[in-house]
Formats: structure tokens, C-alpha cells, sequence
């Protein structure tokens, strides 16, 4: 994926460069301008094999319903060399590319932006003790697949850590936006055994040797700030 990124700025925009005939697939909605010579075409977001018709359409609004992501997804083809499209993420943050092959990540929801045509991700199912409390993706989560260039986004700016294995790595459970596949993982109270008595909610713990990014902001924290200042008045 060749694109460039607005710099200096909190709320980046994508802009891909496209060959004739070349495929990128994007988040619905993400597009903000394309230079005319890009057709953009929606499809059923069913994963990599989940095939079009009835079926296709069961399995993407499984999809959606386990992991909140759209039931379509946009592909975004260059009519000519040169064709460019801009991306923007729905919330304002960092956005960072995945180099998937050798190495495979393990997203939160709605962490996806775009993708070259050969990458994608699939909903793998937590074990019953990270499911219980899975704020990023409950009973599922998003493992990438295949040989190419992902983009992500976070809300706020984006911190990679580097894991390696001498110790456990906890992490609040809204601020995680991606690690590695290899890493184990726990997600549990951070105090307590039946309570949240320090404030702190919801923690990931990791173990093993890889990578984990970060957001610095949690849109849950903000959205509980402005509630009060939200009428419910009809």
C-alpha cells in the first residue's frame, strides 16, 4: 500500500496512491475525496472465503454483531495509474500500518481502517475466562491474516511497547488497540476479587515475547465526562 500521512496534526488523513487496477479494502464511511479515477464498491463483510449471497450475508452480520464492525465493507479499485483516495478514522487519533506476514496482530474493535485486496482478519473466539469480561471484543476478537499492509487507528496517539517475556505487562482494558498473536493474555479485575475498589475497571495482562500498542486517551472515560451535559429530553 503506498500512501502518505498528514503530519503534525491530531486528526491525520490517509491519502493512498493506487495502481491501475489495484485494490485496497477500507473501513465504511472512511473515504473523504479520491481523485475520479477510483471506483468504490461495497461488499459484505464476511471475511476472507465468506463468499457473497445468503450465506455471506449470515456470516457479516455475525461479524458485526460479535465485534461491532460494519456488515459491508468498501474496496477502493484505480482506474489509473496514480488514483488517489483519502482515508480518516471516526474518531480523532493516531494512525499507525501493520505489516502482516511472519508477524500476525490481534485487534480491539473497530481498530481496522484499511487493508491491501490479500489482507484481512478473522473473529476468533476468547476462552470463557477472557471472554467474561471482554471489553475488547467480548466472547471475540479480530486476528489478522494474510501478506500485506494494514492501517489502524486509535483514539488518541498511538504507544508501542515492546514485550520481553521477563514479566507480565498489564494494560487498562480501553486503552489496548493491538498486540502481537503471540502473546498469552489475561483480562481480569485490576483490584479486588468482586469490585473495582482502585477506579481502574477492566486490565489485560500480558505474557510472552511481543508487541503491544496502546492508546493514550479512552473514548468510554470521555463519553462519561460530557454525559452530564447531554439532555436525554425528548
Amino acid at each position: 500500500m503506498n500512501y502518505r500521512m498528514t503530519q503534525s496534526t491530531v486528526f491525520p488523513l490517509v491519502e493512498v496512491t493506487l495502481l491501475r487496477g489495484e485494490e485496497i479494502q477500507i473501513e465504511r464511511g472512511s473515504m473523504v475525496y479520491h481523485s475520479g479515477d477510483v471506483t468504490l464498491e461495497g461488499k459484505m463483510n464476511s471475511g476472507s472465503g465468506g463468499g457473497g449471497g445468503l450465506g455471506g450475508f449470515v456470516k457479516a452480520v455475525g461479524r458485526s454483531m460479535v465485534s461491532g464492525e460494519s456488515v459491508f465493507i468498501t474496496r477502493a479499485r484505480g482506474e489509473n495509474d496514480g488514483a488517489r483516495i483519502a482515508l480518516a478514522p471516526a474518531t480523532p487519533g493516531a494512525i499507525r500500518e501493520l505489516q502482516l506476514g511472519a508477524q500476525q496482530w490481534r485487534l480491539r474493535d473497530q481498530a481496522f481502517l484499511a487493508c491491501d485486496a490479500n489482507v484481512s482478519y478473522a473473529i476468533k473466539r476468547q476462552s470463557l475466562g477472557k471472554a467474561v469480561f471482554g471489553g475488547t471484543g467480548g466472547l471475540f476478537v479480530m486476528e489478522t491474516q494474510g501478506t500485506g499492509s494494514m492501517l489502524i487507528n486509535s483514539f488518541g496517539d498511538i504507544q508501542e511497547i515492546t514485550l520481553n517475556g521477563a514479566a507480565p505487562f498489564v494494560v487498562d482494558n480501553t486503552h489496548v488497540v493491538a498486540w502481537s498473536s503471540t502473546l498469552d493474555y489475561k483480562i481480569k479485575v485490576a483490584s479486588g476479587t468482586f469490585g473495582f475498589t482502585s477506579g481502574e475497571g477492566l486490565v489485560n495482562e500480558f505474557h510472552g515475547q511481543g508487541t503491544v500498542m496502546i492508546q493514550t486517551r479512552n473514548i468510554q472515560s470521555l463519553a462519561s465526562v460530557l454525559q452530564p451535559f447531554i439532555s436525554t429530553n425528548s
